[in-house]
């Protein structure tokens, strides 16, 4: 079979350009649904996709000749990783397109529930001026704690390296990484000097319902909470009870374990994460900047032209 690309969702112009420029063959079919896709991805030697739908064993039994699934992003939980590995069909991503855009998004949003950006915001909006209602918390001198240090988790200790502050990260797959930017603690420590908490892992078997009462019990002092990474890590009900309790003093989600409506609006705990002047949502954006579109685009292109090359 001779190489052709399947792109099944909207790239950035930069990607076509790249492979066209190195002589490869593709179908850009932006708006093909998967019932479509599974009709002609036996004529394919690789696929791109981003998070249109599921690339499962199932899927891939479609296609004999398949030899690279490349996702222009940073997770992989949308690909069946395990069999795509029994088939020796190679996996590319582009972690290093969004992971400026990841570290300044949930920074921003860690600034803001510390000074209470939102919420003041509301109320001057119903002309309401509370300003000792509203006394902010100062970012230097605390210590933020890092789970994941692979790019992104990278790129946000980069990022708070102007605030003096004390950065650690925990890494169950690393060892060796301390760096100008963060400091190698143990998960210990972690529970013992984290003022804020930030997650950066992909989901995976291990880490699927990973944050829970559980792991939240052991944290010493009262936390900022940032989930950025997955949804599916963390287990909603658990931070709004500590929440409650005072162990989160505040939480910010660019990712929740649902996403889009209805089905969002239909979690039984959704109208409670909402009613939450303490909470920051945002809908699965902080990797998804005008610039990293491009750069997702280019990264997984380059890595796609090495790989057929």
């Amino acid at each position: 079979m001779s190489t052709k690309v399947l792109i099944v969702d909207d790239v950035h112009e930069v990607l076509l350009e790249k492979l066209q420029d190195a002589g490869i063959a593709y179908d850009y079919q932006p708006d093909i649904t998967r019932a479509e896709a599974e009709k002609q991805i036996s004529e394919y030697s690789g696929i791109v996709i981003r998070s249109k739908f599921q690339v499962d064993s199932a899927f891939m039994d479609l296609a004999p000749g398949l030899s690279f699934i490349a996702r222009s992003g940073a997770g992989m939980d949308n690909i069946d990783e395990a069999y795509a590995a029994s088939r020796n069909i190679t996996l590319i991503n582009a972690p290093e397109g969004n992971r400026d855009a990841v570290g300044e998004h949930m920074t921003g949003m860690l600034l803001s529930l510390m000074n209470h950006l939102n919420r003041s915001h509301q109320q001057i909006k119903n002309r309401q001026w509370l300003r000792e209602e509203n006394r902010g918390y100062e970012l230097k001198g605390r210590t933020v704690a890092l789970i994941g240090y692979g790019n992104n988790g990278q790129a946000m200790a980069k990022k708070l390296s102007g605030f003096d502050v004390n950065v650690i990260a925990y890494d169950k797959y690393k060892t060796g990484f301390s760096d100008e930017y963060a400091r190698e603690v143990s998960m210990e420590e972690v529970v013992k000097y984290a003022d804020v908490l930030s997650f950066h892992i992909p989901l995976t078997r291990e880490t699927k319902g990973m944050v829970d009462e559980e792991y939240l019990f052991h944290f010493r002092k009262p936390i900022f909470f940032l989930m950025g990474a997955r949804g599916g890590i963390v287990d909603i009900p658990a931070v709004l009870r500590n929440l409650d309790s005072g162990r989160i003093i505040a939480a910010a989600f660019d990712v929740l374990p649902v996403e889009k409506f209805p089905s969002l609006g239909e979690q039984p705990w959704f109208a409670d994460l909402m009613s939450r002047e303490n909470v920051l949502v945002s809908p699965h954006v902080a990797g998804w900047t005008f610039e990293s579109y491009y750069k997702l685009s280019a990264v997984v292109a380059e890595k796609v032209v090495t790989f057929l090359k």
